[in-house]
């Protein structure tokens, strides 16, 4: 466990540069999950690391296998001195936790809520999980371990959650594109959906 989650902190500085702060949260019966924040230019990146140090397992299974199963960390990219976006950090480790407390497998076009603001004043109370390998590329484990997905995480409005339950992700972020939408907006508005 220690040795891959030192292989995801080097992508992380390698892909995204030196940590300038770093904060962890334990859950009880959990691994410790730590989220990082790298700052570039006006862009604020924060991202999980200890998701990552067990394979994400089918909660339907009897026994979780230790070695098999997909494994990730999340991404939240977001724009500098809008808001104040680090009170995400708390809300980051209990998304990185629900895999361990919740038997969820994260993967791309889920939805994930917290039930709250994501930070003060955020009109997002949760993320849509967007496809890997774009900021952060897949850190491949020796077999038969699976690869490291680095999962970007997008602010949904409740709107756009609702919508999205009904239309799903791919007809959400095309709203999102036709629009010209800026994902990284801490306090962008709900996208015009029909």
């Amino acid at each position: 466990m220690a040795e891959i989650l030192a292989l995801v902190e080097a992508r992380l500085r390698t892909a995204l540069g030196e940590p300038d702060a770093r904060a962890a949260v334990t859950f009880l019966g959990t691994d410790r999950i730590e989220v990082l924040r790298f700052i570039d230019g006006d862009i604020v990146r924060y991202a999980t690391l200890g998701m990552s140090a067990q394979p994400m397992s089918d909660p339907t299974a009897v026994v979780a296998d230790p070695l098999k199963g997909p494994r990730a960390e999340l991404v939240l990219s977001v724009r500098g001195g809008l808001a104040d976006t680090d009170q995400v950090l708390r809300k980051l480790a209990v998304l990185a936790a629900s895999p361990q407390v919740e038997g969820l497998v994260v993967a791309p076009g889920a939805s994930l809520d917290v039930g709250e603001p994501l930070w003060p004043g955020a009109p997002f109370t949760s993320v849509l999980v967007a496809e890997s390998g774009g900021l952060v590329a897949d850190l491949e484990l020796d077999a038969p371990l699976e690869p490291v997905r680095f999962l970007p995480l997008l602010p949904m409005t409740p709107n756009e959650a609702a919508w999205k339950r009904v239309r799903g992700a791919q007809e959400l972020q095309e709203k999102w594109l036709s629009q010209g939408t800026d994902l990284r907006d801490p306090l962008r508005p709900s996208v015009t959906l029909d």
